[in-house]
């Protein structure tokens, strides 16, 4: 009687470890947040977009702050 060979169910297998792959728009928005912390100054975009892209891999990008409504003294 041939045996057959038992693949482990897919609860049994470990998880692959993905790295999530930033997309473009996120690139950007990182990109943009890096010449604005410049304060507009000129720069390298190319170099931003780098440095951008680098962060969000490595998970080092800041968070963004949700906007909170400023209140007014009355």
């Amino acid at each position: 009687m041939p045996t057959t060979k038992k693949t482990p169910s897919a609860q049994a297998r470990k998880p692959r470890a993905t790295k999530a792959v930033p997309t473009r728009e996120a690139i950007a928005l990182r990109a943009y947040q890096i010449y604005l912390e410049r304060a507009g100054a000129p720069g390298n975009a190319f170099e931003d977009w780098t440095r951008a892209e680098r962060e969000l891999l490595e998970g080092t990008a800041k968070p963004r702050r949700k906007a909170t409504p400023k209140t007014r003294a009355a």
